[in-house]
């Protein structure tokens, strides 16, 4: 593997790449006379590919945990910000960035596969944003630790408190990657249905708190918050879960306390 990190993830996904072709389409089947039968030669496959996704994976934790010590030492505080399309991720930060910006300094990553719709939407907070489009990667629906540490060059560490990465909008790819974060919180709307923690439980699993978006829709909507409560809790059973409407601004308080309790652990 190269010993440059971002390198080394490159080079796994080239090879990733490349085995597939090899090896053949998805569902593609040979003859089950041919070299030897199919049986064997599938179970080759899966183990090849296994190995080659455990590299791409540990490469992207190489370079998390050299973001997490730049962040460390620059004293920066990183917010990854997760949820499904929809969900008012955006609308959330930027209420939340509203009420912080009168004590912090803060910053913001957004990641989309196309477009700068909701960087254009942050600017109107005043904190600095920056950018990634995924579809320069062939469009990734995840950040990944070298991507992050690609966009650091035109953010001014030691100008801000706290640095939010809004993530793609997905509930499955972005729980896999670290970046270096010290909090992960994932946003889920009360217009998604109380299914979605035990559908896409790694998500769940893998953040620190839940937002339960959207609840000003709750009169309106057939939604039983009580379970979709119940199903994060099987999940993640001490997971910090707060209703908000972005809208409204209701339950924002007890979210921003939530937030910057953990900040104040980190920048004392």
């Amino acid at each position: 593997m190269p010993n440059n990190p971002t390198a080394a993830a490159a080079a796994a996904s080239d090879l990733r790449i490349r085995l597939h072709h090899k090896e053949g389409r998805p569902g593609h089947h040979s003859h089950p006379h041919s070299r030897g039968g199919a049986p064997e030669k599938t179970h080759q496959r899966a183990t090849r590919e296994i190995k080659v996704v455990r590299r791409v994976l540990d490469a992207n934790d190489i370079m998390a945990d050299q973001n997490r010590k730049l962040f460390s030492e620059k004293k920066v505080f990183v917010l990854n910000m997760m949820s499904s399309p929809g969900s008012g991720k955006t609308t959330t930060l930027i209420k939340t960035l509203g009420k912080l910006m009168t004590g912090l300094r803060c910053a913001v990553i957004v990641g989309d596969i196309c477009s700068t719709y909701d960087a254009d939407q942050l600017s109107v907070t005043g904190a600095p944003v920056v950018q990634i489009n995924t579809d320069e990667f062939g469009g990734d629906c995840h950040l990944a630790a070298h991507v992050v540490a690609r966009a650091l060059s035109d953010i001014d560490l030691d100008e801000i408190d706290l640095l939010v990465v809004e993530n793609v909008g997905n509930l499955v790819c972005p729980a896999e990657f670290d970046m270096g974060e010290d909090a992960r919180v994932v946003v889920l709307s009360v217009a998604e249905g109380e299914d979605k923690p035990i559908k896409y439980p790694l998500m769940f699993r893998q953040c620190d708190a839940a937002l339960l978006n959207k609840v000003d829709l709750l009169p309106y909507l057939d939604y039983d918050k009580d379970l979709a409560v119940s199903n994060i809790r099987q999940i993640h059973p001490e997971m910090p879960i707060f209703s908000v409407s972005a809208k409204t601004g209701e339950g924002f308080d007890p979210w921003l306390e939530w937030l910057k309790g953990r900040i104040k652990v980190k920048l004392g």
